[in-house]
């Protein structure tokens, strides 16, 4: 595991250039950490394998990476905005009830942890120009609340909308057409109850999700009982890789945090309305999720959908 994980940042330094020394005072610091005790000094001469790549992606990656992530994707979707500008659908009519009360409070106790959780995770990053000190450690605390209110969320989430998830060939469909955001055209795109760009943003945080929480975790408690492990390696090491798979995985969550919030808010005029009742109008479904619309009314059971919505 060792030989995998320096090939893969030594290939980075390469395309990077010269690899600088680390500085000692970056080595992670925590009162009753394991890293203070002689295992520290038995990963010293490991760091001329290890640290120094760490140090090097960290001071030369993580920043401009997440600016252009916290510039570029609003920058794309203000693009998208003002060129094709967004889907409107009449509110008027039938409406159908979606997602059930209890979806949606978990939907929102999962969003208010992603209020909490990137914001304040911008500010860790980019803690010394906003001057570190007090400011930065009630971020941190922040941080770690939007970490247990997702924690709350997650689980009952991924259950509740598994089956729905699941890939299905209309998928392809809807990929190819960009599910017809590339299109002033108001026509039927192929989707269920859920998009294939839903389904795309349901397990990135299936997976990336709950290893965000791991690592956050084990950045949190900076300890970790290595005897889980069957391989040699060095707290300091499984602290980096957290850092590091943290890290990777922000940037991706957060990119389409940013393409979720655009389509609930911007995209498509009154979606987030649906979270708030439950409800979807007719005409909203009948387009964008034309095949779950067709197979509600082939069942019969719109009707009682609409039920739920008076």
């Amino acid at each position: 595991m060792k030989k995998i994980y320096f090939l893969l940042f030594s290939s980075l330094t390469i395309f990077a250039g010269e690899v600088p020394l680390a500085s000692p005072n970056l080595a992670p610091t925590h009162p009753g950490s394991q890293l203070y005790k002689e295992e520290m000094i038995e990963a010293i001469p490991f760091w001329n394998k290890f640290g120094e790549l760490f140090v090097y992606v960290q001071t030369h990656y993580t920043k401009p990476l997440f600016l252009a992530i916290l510039i570029g994707v609003p920058l794309a979707f203000a693009f998208h905005y003002f060129v094709w500008g967004p889907k409107k659908f009449s509110h008027k009519g039938r409406k159908f009830l979606i997602f059930p009360k209890w979806q949606r409070i978990v939907h929102w106790i999962a969003a208010l942890g992603f209020i909490f959780l990137v914001p304040t995770g911008f500010l860790i990053i980019y803690a010394k120009y906003f001057g570190g000190g007090e400011p930065i450690r009630f971020a941190r605390t922040i941080h770690d609340i939007g970490a247990i209110l997702f924690a709350i969320a997650f689980i009952p989430m991924m259950l509740m909308w598994f089956k729905d998830m699941l890939p299905k060939s209309w998928d392809l469909k809807w990929l190819g057409m960009l599910g017809g955001y590339l299109s002033k055209e108001k026509k039927e795109i192929p989707a269920h109850k859920f998009n294939a760009g839903q389904k795309m943003w349901y397990w990135t945080i299936f997976f990336g999700g709950a290893l965000m929480l791991l690592t956050g975790f084990l950045l949190y408690i900076q300890t970790f009982d290595k005897s889980l492990l069957n391989v040699k390696i060095f707290q300091i090491d499984i602290l980096r890789i957290a850092i590091l798979t943290h890290l990777a995985l922000a940037l991706i969550i957060v990119a389409l945090f940013f393409t979720h919030l655009y389509m609930s808010l911007f995209a498509i005029k009154g979606a987030v309305d649906s979270m708030i009742s439950g409800c979807k109008s007719e005409d909203e479904l009948k387009h964008l999720h034309s095949i779950f619309y067709k197979d509600i009314i082939n069942k019969k059971i719109d009707k009682k959908l609409e039920e739920g919505c008076k």
